[in-house]
């Protein structure tokens, strides 16, 4: 049974914040997504920290915080322009 809630996700969906944070096109609601998709992302990592280690997804988890850093970083940039 899944009783995450919207404010306290299922880790295993990073994959679905992530993408969802990335294609969100409503600019008020891309810092929640990228908030949202960041904390299940280190979740997901601290999960495989402490059981088992997947290198492939490892790689995953690593380049999506990349690219949600990046992604928050260039929202930023264009807010004020």
């Amino acid at each position: 049974m899944n009783t995450a809630s919207p404010l306290q996700p299922n880790h295993a969906d990073w994959k679905i914040l992530y993408r969802a944070a990335i294609l969100e096109t409503n600019k008020p609601a891309v810092p929640q997504r990228v908030s949202a998709a960041e904390e299940a992302v280190l979740a997901r990592g601290r999960e495989m920290f402490y059981g088992s280690s997947d290198p492939e997804e490892k790689e995953a988890l690593e380049d999506a915080l990349y690219a949600l850093r990046a992604f928050r970083t260039a929202w930023q940039n264009t807010e004020g322009a």
